[in-house]
């Protein structure tokens, strides 16, 4: 038998304990102050695909034929998409990792929290830092590169699903990936690596109408190729869809493969997260 409620030794009723959202909701407002503390780490996250949008941009700048627009223009959604992932998938990597060698979950998972409480506090997290990042990019990308905004509701209702579906997708791979570094030390290569080289083969650094058919094949495998494909069709105009694989947007195609790598992350999470080292045991 169950209680919902704790009595005093006084015979009163104590207040109910939280349940696992608000819990979570607390746990994401702390996830957010010492993620905000830390400067060094903030102007890091913000700054890298901001710099790395304005080299690329810089150094191809040229119209690109047939598509009606500029090899600027080209960068920014891709760029926004790897930002997503990487306020996502690398920060959670990284940061869980750490958090195991450090026994942070150990001890947190020996308190009375709900252990849904920790997650939604990631999830808050990834959720306000991958805004900010994309809001960051969008703006240069319009102030700097003259990309329009969308002009009619359904280009913005594109946007946010595949927003939210991407973001869910690598925040999940990346509460999933975490479990493979053995050591704190080893977190950074472990997630950074293949990282670095799903933006190469999906589009990000170099443009998808050059990379070899193999080479997007296997990037297609995973979910930045098409957060990559779903945010061109969003801001860029539709003559440019011709540099794409298939010559197309696909947005349905994009649904898919996102809600399916939801899916598949749910369940790698499931049956990979670990609250210690296994060198504990």
């Amino acid at each position: 038998m169950t209680t919902t409620a704790v009595r005093s030794r006084t015979g009163a009723p104590a207040a109910r304990l939280p349940g696992a959202w608000g819990l979570g909701l607390r746990r994401g407002a702390l996830e957010l102050k010492q993620f905000f503390r830390q400067r060094d780490q903030v102007v890091f996250t913000f700054a890298f695909p901001v710099v790395f949008l304005f080299l690329f941009a810089s150094i191809f700048s040229d119209d690109v034929e047939g598509a009606g627009i500029t090899a600027s223009q080209l960068y920014v959604p891709a760029m926004m998409a790897a930002g997503i992932m990487s306020t996502s998938f690398q920060s959670l990597g990284i940061s869980i990792a750490i958090e195991r060698d450090e026994k942070v979950l150990r001890r947190l998972r020996g308190t009375p929290m709900p252990p849904a409480a920790y997650f939604l506090g990631k999830i808050w997290l990834v959720l306000v830092t991958g805004l900010l990042e994309t809001a960051i990019l969008l703006a240069v990308g319009t102030t700097l590169y003259d990309v329009e905004l969308p002009s009619d509701a359904a280009r913005w209702f594109d946007f946010a699903w595949i927003f939210v579906l991407g973001l869910t997708a690598c925040a999940l791979l990346g509460i999933a990936v975490s479990s493979l570094p053995k050591t704190s030390k080893s977190a950074s290569s472990v997630v950074v690596l293949p990282f670095l080289v799903l933006q190469f083969i999906s589009g990000v650094y170099i443009a998808i109408d050059t990379i070899p058919d193999w080479m997007l094949n296997i990037g297609a495998l995973f979910p930045l190729k098409w957060m990559c494909q779903g945010l061109r069709g969003v801001f860029l105009p539709e003559s440019a869809q011709v540099l794409e694989q298939t010559g197309g947007w696909e947005f349905g195609r994009i649904a898919l493969v996102l809600g399916a790598w939801c899916v598949g992350g749910l369940l790698l999470c499931l049956l990979t997260f670990r609250w210690k080292n296994r060198r504990d045991g």
